[in-house]
């Protein structure tokens, strides 16, 4: 039995927002396959085959379930209502919109369409689970989230790999009543992401478990030109982000890339901008760097100069490097300015993988720092009118935003 506590209702942040379209049709009253469960608060659907194996974290399965709370899980169904900080222990999970969603209002016995949760293959190689016009406990529809869920098996792979993406349409309420919310706003919010089930490995989405998760609808890992979408790849059991090739790709704030991860002493974490002449590093919190790695270009050279951050004069200048060359500084730094990328390279604004970079780091635990592109020195490439996402590799470690438990 649920517990009701009431919070004060934070107006105004409800975003009656369209982005990214849904997939469908899959067949169905909507379009969108089979109904995954009757209308229903805090149910799951049975075991369900999954057309192909995935390797989770180095966990393999061949099946899941659908919690109607806006997530799936692996090892077993899932009721809990307010979403948990991750990791949560011994709970393998994958969570497009973790929150009191209650589908008890608008569904019938004949006519299935709002607030309904849907599944469907497409095909051998495809799942989609989609939570249509969902509302939240208890029992009300008046804010609606409608958004989706697709597990893709990578092509031409047989080890489990695999990709997940979240496609928010639209984003109304963040809580249900039973957790703190009043009018699905407040209280503790919907989270965003996956999680291992190992205490380890996760990643929670920007604005988890804050009223800010409503602005998923708006962002995007993946272009800044596909508000509401975001995708995260499983390459044979590694996380996001563990290598170049299997990148994390957080979004552009600003004009600025933010990040905040967890890192372990002696580990490199591998952060991959898009296209600029220089760039700006700086630690805001938690550490500094003591080493730094540049790719090399094959229309760049002449390396890198290596400044004190926004220093470059010749007495800013600490030392030059080729790309490929590991270059430690004399003392840790919180912040340090790389210019001298050849305008020549003609990086691609749409890739992904265009420049790699490497950072070590004076402690483990948290680190939140930036990376903002120089643009003014920009002459021979067109600066873009919006930066694409960045990729994130944390070799051995996830790309967090980790929130207290309320």
């Amino acid at each position: 039995m649920k517990k009701i506590s009431l919070a004060v209702m934070l107006a105004g942040l409800s975003a009656n927002l369209h982005a990214i379209e849904l997939l469908n049709g899959f067949g169905g009253d909507a379009g969108f396959g089979e109904l995954a469960m009757l209308a229903n608060d805090d149910d799951s659907s049975n075991a369900l085959n999954l057309p192909f194996g995935i390797n989770f974290f180095g966990q393999e399965f061949n099946r899941f379930f659908i919690n109607n709370n806006g997530n799936i899980s692996f090892l077993s169904d899932l009721s809990t209502f307010t979403p948990e900080a991750f990791p949560v222990a011994t709970q393998p999970m994958i969570a497009p919109y973790w929150a009191d969603v209650d589908t008890r209002v608008g569904q019938t016995p004949t006519a299935f369409g709002s607030n309904s949760v849907y599944v469907a293959s497409p095909s051998a190689e495809t799942v989609v689970v989609t939570w249509h016009n969902v509302g939240y406990y208890p029992a009300q529809n008046d804010k609606q989230n409608n958004f989706q869920l697709v597990l893709q098996k990578t092509p031409g792979t047989s080890n489990g790999s695999f990709s997940a993406e979240f496609r928010y349409d639209r984003l109304e309420w963040t809580t249900g009543d039973a957790s703190g919310g009043v009018n699905g706003l407040g209280g503790t919010p919907a989270q965003a992401g996956y999680d291992a089930g190992d205490n380890i490995n996760y990643e929670t989405l920007p604005g988890s478990r804050s009223n800010e998760v409503l602005n998923l609808v708006n962002l995007s890992n993946v272009s800044t030109a596909t508000p509401g979408l975001w995708r995260f790849s499983f390459n044979n059991g590694a996380l996001p982000g563990q290598t170049a090739e299997n990148a994390f790709l957080p979004v552009v704030v600003d004009g600025a890339y933010q990040f905040e991860f967890n890192v372990q002493l002696n580990q490199r974490v591998f952060i991959d901008p898009l296209v600029a002449v220089g760039y700006d590093y700086e630690v805001t919190g938690g550490n500094q760097f003591t080493s730094v790695l540049l790719p090399l270009l094959a229309a760049d050279t002449d390396g890198y100069a290596i400044y004190a951050l926004g220093n470059l004069t010749p007495g800013g200048l600490l030392g030059t490097v080729t790309g490929g060359t590991v270059f430690n500084f004399a003392t840790p730094l919180t912040g340090f300015t790389v210019a001298g990328i050849d305008a020549a390279a003609m990086l691609d604004p749409a890739n992904t993988t265009a420049f790699v970079t490497g950072l070590t780091f004076l402690n483990a635990g948290v680190v939140q720092m930036s990376q903002t592109p120089i643009t003014t020195l920009v002459a021979q490439v067109p600066e873009p009118s919006s930066y694409a996402m960045l990729l994130c590799g944390l070799a051995g470690l996830i790309v967090v935003r980790r929130k207290t438990r309320a």
